[in-house]
This record gives C-alpha cells, sequence and structure tokens, in this order.
C-alpha cells in the first residue's frame, strides 16, 4: 500500500511541476504540458530527468514532501531541464549536467524561499533564470557537449517518432495561415517550454481555456496590451516575433490579474497598466543581455510581479481595490469565488474581534452614534443602553431614585477576552437629574483586546466593579454593575471602542458580533452590525443540544444509514497539517471541510462526489447556528461552484471578474419537540434555492446524543437516514 502511495506521489510531483508554471495544478493540463515539451522528445525527456533530479534531492534532505508533490520545487529545474534539452546535443554528458543543474536549481530554489518567503514574496521563476544563465555560460568552456541541430532535422525525428501521420499532423498546425499578432502569441505560449512552433502555442491554449477561464483572458489581454504599446512607442513588434518573449506579457498578466490577485475590474486593469513596464524591461535588458549572448527569458516578468506584489503589501489600507489572494487554490476562478463566497458569508468577520454586548437579557439603545446629547465629534462612535418595560419607561413608580430604574444595578459584561488596564471607581453616583462633569465619565472599566484595540464602560455604579488593572477577564464575564456616576442624570450604561487605553480617548466605529433584533413581536438574527437608537437588543444564548450536535472531533467517525436498506456509510473526521477540520467519505473519496466559532457551525469547501450523501449533508447543514430561536431563519449564500456544473460555471467563469449571474442560497429555521422553553429534541429545516427556486429541502433531527435523523427532499421524493 505504502509503495502505491509513493509512486502515486511521484507521479504527483512530476506531473504538478508541469502545470505550476501556469500557476495551476491541475492534471489534465499537466499532461497536455507534458505533450508539447516532448514535440521535441530529447527535451521533454531532459525535462523529466531535471525534475525527478530535484524533487529525490529534496526529498533525500528532508525538505517538505506536500511541496514536493505539489510541483514546488519542480517547475524551476523543469525548466532548466527543457532548455539544455533543446539547447544542446543529447548525450551522457548532457544528461549529467541536466543533473547537476537540476540539484542547483532545487538549491537557488530553496534559497530564495527562504529569503522571499519571509516577505511572503513569490519567487516565480528567478532560480530558472539564474541556472539557465549559468549553464549556457559554463557550455562554451565545455568542449564536450556541442550545440542542437534537432531544429534544422525536426520532422524527420518526428518521422521515427510517429511516421508520416505525425509529421502531417505537425505540418498542418504549424503551416496554418494566421494573423500575425494572433500566430505571434501562439508561439509565445510554446515558446514558455522552449517550444516555437504553431502546434505547441495551440495546445497549450486549448488547454488553458480549458483549465481557466480567468487566466485564458488574461494571457491574450497581456499580449494584446504589448502588441499596441509596441505600436504606439513606434517599436519594432518583430522584436517580439523573433526570440517569442512575449510569454513575458502573458505571464505577467496572468499573475497580477487573476493569480497574487483575486480577479476583478482593478486586477484586470492593472495588468494591463504594467504590461508597458514589462516592456520597456523587456526592449533594455534585452540590449543589456545581448551583450553577454544571454536571452532574457522571464526576467521582465519576474521583475514586475516580485515588485508590484510586494508594494500591495505595503498599503495602508491592504484590501481597498485590490484584494491578495491569502489562500491560494492554484486557480483564479476557485480565488474569486471562495473570496466572494467568504466576503458575503462571513462580511467582516474575517478582519474583526467578535464583540459581544455587555450585558444579559434585552435592552435598549437609548443614544446611539452622532447622539442628540451626547456622542459627539470625536467620541460620536458611542452606545448607550438602559432597560425599558412594555410601555416604553425606563423605570417603575415615579423614577425618583436610582434603584427604581430597571438598569441600575444590573451586571455590566466583559465584550471579549482581555486585560484590564484602567479601573476608576472613586466616584460617587447622581442623585436623578444631577450630573458630575468634572468626573465626566464616572467609575470607569477599560479592558484590552491588543494593542489599538480596547473597550471601555463607563458610568459604573461606585464599589461595584470587581476587576483591577492587569486581571484578564473573558467574554461575557460580570465586571461591575450599572450605575449612574459621572455626567449621568439617569441611570444607563454608557459603551464604545477606541484604538488607545486612556479614559477619554476617541472613540471607533466598530460592530457588534451577533445580536438579536427584536421587531415588534418579531426577532432579527443580526451579524456584525452597529445598532441603532431605540433598537431593542440582546444577545444570543447557546443552546446546549445545538453545540454538543456539532462537536465534531478529530479522529472520531460518523455513521450513516439509509432506514429502507441495512447498508451503513461512514464518514471519518480528520485535520490537516494546516488545522484545517473535515468530514471524510472513503466510498466516494470525497471532504466536506468545516469550521466553528463560539455562535456557528460553517461547512466552507466541499471537493469530491456531488452525488455523494457527504454532499447532501454539507449542504443541508452549511451555516447553523448554537442558539434555539424558533421562527427565525438564518440566511446564507453558497459558492456557485459548489452547486452548478462545469459547463454552466465555464460561461460564468469568463464574466466573473465583473458580474455574477448564477446565484445559490442557503436558508434554515428551527422547529423544537416537546418543550420550546428547555428543547429536548430540535428539528433544522434547511433550503438550498437556485436562481430564487428551490431545488432541495432538508430535516435534520437533533436529540441529547447529537444528530439522530437526516432527511433529504428532492423531486417530491423523500430519503431518511439515520445516524449515529
Amino acid at each position: 500500500m505504502e509503495y502505491k502511495q509513493e509512486l502515486k506521489n511521484i507521479k504527483n510531483s512530476i506531473l504538478n511541476s508541469y502545470s505550476q508554471i501556469f500557476f495551476s495544478d491541475n492534471n489534465y493540463y499537466s499532461l497536455i504540458l507534458v505533450l508539447v515539451s516532448f514535440i521535441d522528445f530529447y527535451a521533454g525527456f531532459s525535462g523529466v530527468i531535471a525534475v525527478l533530479s530535484a524533487n529525490f534531492t529534496a526529498k533525500v534532505l528532508g525538505f517538505n514532501q506536500n511541496k514536493i508533490i505539489k510541483g514546488v520545487y519542480g517547475f524551476n529545474p523543469l525548466l532548466v531541464g527543457i532548455g539544455l534539452g533543446i539547447y544542446f546535443k543529447f548525450s551522457i554528458i548532457l544528461l549529467l549536467i541536466i543533473i547537476i543543474f537540476s540539484i542547483f536549481t532545487l538549491f537557488i530554489n530553496l534559497a530564495l524561499e527562504g529569503i522571499l518567503g519571509k516577505y511572503y514574496l513569490p519567487y516565480l521563476s528567478i532560480p530558472f533564470i539564474l541556472s539557465i544563465w549559468t549553464a549556457n555560460l559554463v557550455s562554451q568552456e565545455i568542449s564536450t557537449i556541442g550545440i542542437s541541430e534537432r531544429g534544422v532535422y525536426l520532422l524527420n525525428d518526428l518521422y521515427l517518432l510517429g511516421g508520416e501521420k505525425l509529421v502531417g499532423f505537425y505540418t498542418y498546425f504549424n503551416e496554418l495561415q494566421i494573423y500575425i499578432p494572433v500566430k505571434t502569441y501562439l508561439i509565445s505560449l510554446g515558446a514558455i517550454f522552449f517550444q516555437y512552433n504553431l502546434l505547441a502555442g495551440i495546445l497549450i491554449a486549448v488547454g488553458l481555456l480549458f483549465v481557466s477561464r480567468i487566466s485564458f483572458i488574461l494571457s491574450i489581454l497581456g499580449f494584446a496590451s504589448a502588441y499596441f504599446f509596441y505600436k504606439i512607442i513606434g517599436s519594432d513588434i518583430s522584436t517580439i516575433q523573433y526570440s517569442y518573449i512575449g510569454f513575458n506579457y502573458i505571464l505577467t498578466s496572468i499573475a497580477i490579474g487573476g493569480f497574487f490577485i483575486i480577479p476583478s475590474k482593478k486586477s484586470y486593469l492593472w495588468a494591463v497598466i504594467l504590461i508597458p513596464i514589462v516592456a520597456i524591461l523587456t526592449i533594455s535588458l534585452s540590449k543589456v543581455f545581448a551583450m553577454f549572448s544571454l536571452s532574457i527569458y522571464s526576467l521582465p516578468f519576474n521583475i514586475v510581479v516580485i515588485l508590484f506584489v510586494y508594494i500591495l503589501k505595503l498599503r495602508i489600507n491592504p484590501h481597498k481595490g485590490l484584494a491578495e489572494v491569502v489562500l491560494q487554490q492554484n486557480s483564479p476562478e476557485k480565488n474569486l469565488y471562495s473570496y466572494l463566497n467568504y466576503y458575503k458569508r462571513y462580511s467582516q468577520q474575517l478582519n474583526f474581534v467578535t464583540v459581544k454586548l455587555p450585558f444579559w437579557g434585552s435592552w435598549t439603545v437609548s443614544q446611539a452614534y452622532n447622539g442628540e446629547y451626547t456622542h459627539k465629534n470625536e467620541w460620536q462612535h458611542a452606545l448607550d443602553f438602559v432597560i425599558t418595560d412594555n410601555e416604553n419607561k425606563q423605570f417603575k413608580a415615579n423614577g425618583n431614585n436610582c434603584d427604581e430604574y430597571y438598569c441600575f444595578n444590573k451586571d455590566v459584561l466583559a465584550p471579549f477576552n482581555g486585560y484590564i488596564v484602567e479601573v476608576d471607581e472613586s466616584v460617587e453616583d447622581n442623585k436623578i437629574g444631577e450630573k458630575n462633569l468634572a468626573k465626566n465619565w464616572g467609575n470607569t472599566v477599560i479592558i484590552k483586546y491588543s494593542d489599538f484595540f480596547y473597550a471601555k464602560l463607563s458610568h459604573l455604579k461606585k464599589d461595584s466593579i470587581t476587576v483591577k488593572v492587569g486581571d484578564f477577564v473573558i467574554s461575557g464575564q460580570s465586571i461591575a454593575k450599572v450605575g449612574n456616576s459621572g455626567n449621568s442624570s439617569y441611570p444607563h450604561l454608557h459603551f464604545q471602542l477606541q484604538a488607545t487605553p486612556y479614559i477619554g480617548s476617541k472613540t471607533i466605529s466598530y460592530p457588534i458580533g451577533y445580536y438579536l433584533l427584536k421587531n415588534s413581536k418579531k426577532q432579527e438574527l443580526k451579524y456584525f452590525e452597529i445598532p441603532k437608537k431605540n433598537d431593542i437588543i440582546s444577545n444570543i444564548d447557546k443552546n446546549n443540544l445545538l453545540e454538543n450536535a456539532y462537536k465534531f472531533i478529530a479522529g472520531k467517525n460518523i455513521n450513516v444509514k439509509l432506514i429502507s436498506e441495512n447498508n451503513t456509510i461512514q464518514w471519518n473526521i480528520y485535520s490537516d497539517i494546516y488545522n484545517n477540520q473535515y468530514l471524510y467519505c472513503e466510498k466516494t473519496n470525497s471532504l466536506a471541510y468545516f469550521t466553528k466559532d463560539d455562535n456557528f457551525f460553517y461547512f466552507n469547501k466541499f471537493t469530491g462526489n456531488k452525488k455523494s450523501l457527504l454532499y447532501y449533508f454539507f449542504l443541508a447543514n452549511y451555516k447553523v447556528s448554537f442558539s434555539f430561536i424558533k421562527d427565525i431563519e438564518i440566511i446564507d449564500a453558497i459558492n456557485p461552484q459548489n452547486i452548478y456544473s462545469k459547463f454552466t460555471m465555464f460561461f460564468q467563469d469568463v464574466i466573473a471578474p465583473f458580474y455574477l449571474y448564477l446565484s445559490t442560497n442557503y436558508k434554515l429555521k428551527y422547529t423544537a419537540f416537546e418543550n420550546d422553553m428547555i428543547a429536548s429534541k430540535i428539528q433544522i429545516e434547511s433550503e438550498i434555492t437556485k436562481k430564487n427556486k428551490v431545488f432541495l429541502t432538508f430535516k435534520i433531527e437533533i436529540d441529547d446524543k447529537g444528530i439522530y435523523k437526516f432527511i433529504i427532499i428532492k423531486n417530491n421524493k423523500t430519503e431518511t437516514y439515520e445516524i449515529s
């Protein structure tokens, strides 16, 4: 079994080394690129030897096995191997040189990974350039190898490999009468693999279109931009056609427009803007390196892409306009859809601390941002809270005494985990209608979450503060009581967030993570929003049944059985090297990745068989709140790649950076059994809609042992499964 896995790893490490050159990990595309490299058999063979040499060396030295398999250490040696195999006559001596330079390329690769990796920068094909330059210069002193003349006799070589049919096939494509710019574009694609012929370019272009519509369009956009720039400046476009270094424009456009940057209108625009810089470098550097009889290869592409990616990391607003890819999936489409889906699902959660309301129960916002009385200018981003009754009154009796106010002496809670950095508890509580302007903030506690993020709770009751400076508090912990101290004429709780740790610091605008908004007789679940004046709001409480039901622990398994049959399917719960948790179905080779926080369970990504039971379980439980709130609906958006076929997505991919017309939504609601107040059994109902039409409905039943029943309703047919 281990032997078979090792062979599989070797195969994948070779194939991925080819597709990595086009920022992909698609094995079908790899096969096309392997075929292209073998148009010149010895060049193709040299490339394979180079990859094997580099990957074997990386493994012997103990480097990351996953990176070896993904082709990260193989694609630069591959290019060196193909280049040497093309330029020089094949011999045992050349084979030895290829192995030596493959290992040398790997060393450069590893060194640059360490140097540039510290700044989260790519090294691209710099190892290839440095190595091939070195090889070209050294070859002038090696008399045992000679310049290859196979290009002159290529048809003879093809005849020996495949006879007249192969020669005819090659000749047909290579003699096609094509518009010169298109021909140059295609041969520039082939030139990436040192194949200066139309057949290679056509195969690469068709494969690129199959693998990524966005990359294909960007490749054309980059080359066309360069073509027209040459026209504008009056330079001779034949310089591109002669050496076919037009791949610099192609690769730059793909890298900036869709690989390192999330594809968008602005990423496409910058892909065009950067092309003149690449052109200027191409023209100037070609003249410099010509003095040493060296080609510039992909140097301009490397300089511009690394430089641009680096300066983006220096921005004050890193996600403004151009969003960098954080989790690289080796596909512009996957990067784009995941980014849009995550942003829509989690909104500001990805960048924001989850701030909870600092109280238990339902409270009313008596004064919101930019309030009527205070909360002005630099202190405008603050909230005041009180408790009101059914008549919207804050007090009982006449309200002449503090203890007649519903909120007075109620617990004040820490809104997040943090350290106490400031406490002032010396201020007496005011009589109703009076204020203490000398001690404006009254009794106050300031909690630090991190540098530049603090919470301040003010007007607290004298002698009620239970924490001191230096204490660590957890979210929801009681730290004081509501009072009427400072600039406060009636009991209320003042709450603000700020970037500095001082009493009197300026406020910052910041959303509350999750809370319930009471609207007439209904409740609405809010995600990362800022409450408004007169909103009646409360924290959401976790339900033990729900939280326990979705406590999927790595190493455990889930058994699922169709009630009408005896066949049981097992799902295993795993955690990968990046601590990403997922359910795995060995029978269908399917994976469903999930995450959890204090309030929700989320399924994030599915790979595998979309007819599998795990796929339907993934959709049914796409987003589940741990709070049981009867009749409240949880709404979410689903990545269209998880729903639509590849054929349907093909057309969406083309315009995805500009417009999404395929939409899929998820909706969930809860129903309790036996007792609504303390639910001993809970039923979850969820549905999936495509283009506003329901096409899948699910029911999940939960008890104190967890999820015990899963029901799928599709096309008016019902399937019921037992889960244990």
